[in-house]
């Protein structure tokens, strides 16, 4: 999508603080952090929330999700615990709309988030 931020982050055409990446995901610090560590994965591919996910997507996701586990190992927060967020559409906060994952620890959390 070519108004799309993170496809530009992806096409690198808007540089990040990339952290990690692979052939399906990278992974960059968040501009407006909410914790200590707060990082963004993104998959290459666009989709727009969570609801436009298909099961030929399940892939893409499962990525998503270890790449999470291998930057909370590497940022060292794999012991002392860390959330992941997804937020679909605006009344849930998403302000961008190309799927991420949000990782955030370096604090104790609280529950309940919203």
């Amino acid at each position: 999508m070519s108004d799309c931020l993170f496809c530009k982050i992806v096409e690198g055409e808007i540089p990040c603080d990339k952290i990690f990446e692979n052939d399906q995901v990278i992974a960059f610090r968040d501009l407006n952090p909410q914790a200590p560590t707060h990082i963004l994965v993104i998959p290459r591919k666009h989709i727009s929330t969570v609801n436009e996910l298909t099961a030929d997507d399940k892939n893409i996701v499962g990525e998503m999700v270890l790449a999470a586990q291998a930057v909370a190992k590497q940022e060292g927060i794999e012991e002392s615990g860390y959330r992941l967020v997804m937020n679909c559409n605006e009344g849930a906060g998403q302000t961008v709309f190309h799927i991420h994952l949000h990782i955030m620890g370096g604090r104790r959390m609280n529950w309940p988030p919203g």
